[in-house]
């Protein structure tokens, strides 16, 4: 398949895959959406960030039947940033199909308000097992229509321990579903969930090619490691960095460390409040940050357009994972650089990575007398207004405040992220306190709202 065109899709996709400029498939994409779409089973294997979200996203729309009541298709993901992420995503397809409501349920927040939004029920939920098994416990997500069931990263998932609630929830679906089942990565445990849960399945394993992420594995002992972080930072400049970590007071330590020698971190964890987590990804994800450190789980769905560089602080503890960490570089075809720092108790770990590539690994080392150079500054500063989307405040009343009575150039405003109760806009850092200013005495909408600078 060329182009979408070739594609049976009702006419409101083809409208939104018109206005999204979506012309050509990604491989993966013109592998099983034929499948998708004519609602086959499908199992599919492609690296992080080729584009798997849009094509069960399209495949599953293609299903919707908008005049048809109840839940038609299920999305399970193992953290909440992945499902907001697929749950955008899914909105930005369906946008033009009538009366499409899509709805993300996650664990870490009350039980009640997730309830109470499902008086209406909506044509299409995404998920965490967790978050589903407990709606479907109370009685308020029945699935005895449903059409689609995606099982998206589901390696994660079962590492996360999620497969009695997975088995729970499919249990209570229509024999008849169409399922599928995407993954960076396929080891044995996910052949046998295929096998228990889909009928039939088309197989898809896809290779881009040449590998978009060239990868480095540096030597370097435990206490250096820091050191050698602030190094490869100040010599590669990157516009943006994401450390992983193995663990939680790994990352703490860590983000102080180079707070301390002028690098602006941000750490992500288990440990956050969602709030906090929120606000995290979103000074990130709009480049008021230049470095975040995170632990595995945390950063899963993360979705950083252009991400130049990921490293690994502390080698993952199997291929899987490292898998899944240099594949938040290298997105949509960019080129993408990956870094291991492997201390002597870790090369045994390397072994698995090398079978996974076919080849042994090439070792570096870095010299760590050397000075190093400053780390690049974030371009951005965020913004917070205390208002969102229960305010029907929307990105278009932002832009306009900023740029007609405080005055600011448009190609100074950034991303600006929208919640229920806040809304975050970036702005270039040299513009920052001036946009804070004018907005702060200035009016949005004809109204006032607390304004303050997100450091």
């Amino acid at each position: 398949m060329d182009d979408f065109s070739a594609l049976d899709l009702p006419p409101p996709l083809r409208q939104a895959l018109d206005v999204l400029e979506y012309r050509s498939p990604t491989p993966v994409q013109a592998a099983t959406l034929p499948a998708l779409v004519a609602g086959r089973d499908v199992s599919a294997q492609a690296r992080t960030g080729s584009g798997k979200t849009a094509a069960f996203a399209l495949g599953l729309l293609a299903r919707i039947d908008a005049g048809a009541g109840g839940v038609q298709a299920l999305v399970l993901c193992p953290t909440r940033e992945l499902a907001d992420q697929v749950g955008r995503e899914i909105r930005r397809l369906g946008r033009f199909l009538p009366n499409l409501k899509v709805s993300v349920f996650c664990g870490g927040v009350p039980l009640r308000p997730h309830l109470a939004s499902l008086v209406q029920l909506p044509q299409v939920v995404v998920g965490t097992p967790g978050r589903i098994q407990e709606l479907m416990d109370e009685g308020a997500l029945p699935l005895d229509g449903l059409r689609v069931l995606v099982l998206d990263e589901a390696d994660r998932m079962l590492d996360m321990g999620f497969a009695d609630a997975i088995a729970g929830i499919v249990g209570q679906t229509p024999a008849s579903r169409q399922t599928l089942l995407f993954s960076a990565t396929f080891p044995e445990a996910i052949r046998e969930l295929g096998g228990r849960f889909q009928r039939e399945a088309e197989q898809y394993r896809l290779d881009d090619g040449e590998a978009p992420v060239r990868q480095r594995f540096i030597e370097v002992e435990p206490a250096r490691k820091a050191d050698a972080i602030a190094l490869l930072l100040g010599d590669l400049q990157p516009e943006a960095a994401l450390v992983f970590c193995n663990t939680r007071r790994d990352v703490a330590a860590l983000a102080e460390d180079l707070d301390r020698r002028g690098i602006a971190a941000l750490a992500l964890h288990g440990d956050l409040e969602q709030r906090d987590r929120d606000e995290v990804l979103v000074r990130f994800a709009n480049g008021s940050a230049a470095v975040l450190v995170a632990t595995d789980v945390a950063a899963r769905g993360l979705d950083i357009v252009g991400l130049p560089l990921v490293i690994s602080h502390g080698l993952a503890s199997d291929a899987d994972i490292h898998t899944h960490r240099i594949g938040r570089t290298g997105r949509a075809g960019a080129q993408g650089l990956a870094l291991s720092l492997v201390a002597q108790d870790e090369r045994r770990r390397v072994v698995a990575i090398e079978e996974r590539l076919g080849g042994t690994v090439g070792w570096e080392r870095i010299d760590l007398s050397r000075r190093p150079k400053p780390a690049p500054a974030a371009k951005m500063t965020t913004l917070v207004i205390d208002a969102g989307r229960q305010d029907k405040l929307r990105p278009g009343d932002v832009v306009g405040a900023l740029t007609g009575a405080a005055g600011l150039d448009a190609a100074a405003i950034g991303k600006i992220a929208g919640f229920a109760t806040r809304t975050y806009v970036a702005i270039e850092r040299s513009q920052a306190s001036r946009a804070l200013e004018r907005l702060r005495t200035g009016k949005i909408k004809g109204r006032s709202f607390r304004i303050r600078k997100l450091d």
